[in-house]
């Protein structure tokens, strides 16, 4: 059996018709996200298939863009901590020196009270 859409190419000439610009796509959305659909909708001033065209293409960005990738945002967040990291040299590029210096000052004990 042939699909409806694959006869639609065709015009009663028998002739492809070009290709339409936009498909049309059937969503189903429970009640909480009609809502939310509606609220975007009425925040952007702009039609539905317009939010949602717009919701792909942010989660595409989200999905392909390095710079949105969380974890590579979390490492983003600790470079500019100088908190994080006290230290005058790339703790990355020295990590063994790092580890030996946090283990030594670990052996530095309180001074005793009774002393």
């Amino acid at each position: 059996m042939v699909a409806h859409h694959e006869i639609m190419k065709y015009d009663h000439e028998g002739t492809k018709k070009p290709a339409r610009v936009r498909e049309p796509v059937q969503v189903y959305l429970d009640p909480e996200d009609q809502d939310r659909l509606e609220r975007l909708t009425g925040q952007l001033d702009s039609s539905k298939s317009e939010v949602l065209r717009r919701g792909l293409a942010a989660l595409e960005r989200q999905l392909t863009d390095p710079s949105e990738h969380p974890a590579l945002r979390v490492i983003g967040i600790l470079r500019g901590s100088a908190e994080a990291c006290p230290t005058t040299y790339d703790v990355a590029l020295e990590h063994d020196r790092f580890l030996a210096e946090s283990e030594e000052a670990s052996w530095a004990s309180p001074e005793d009270p009774a002393d």
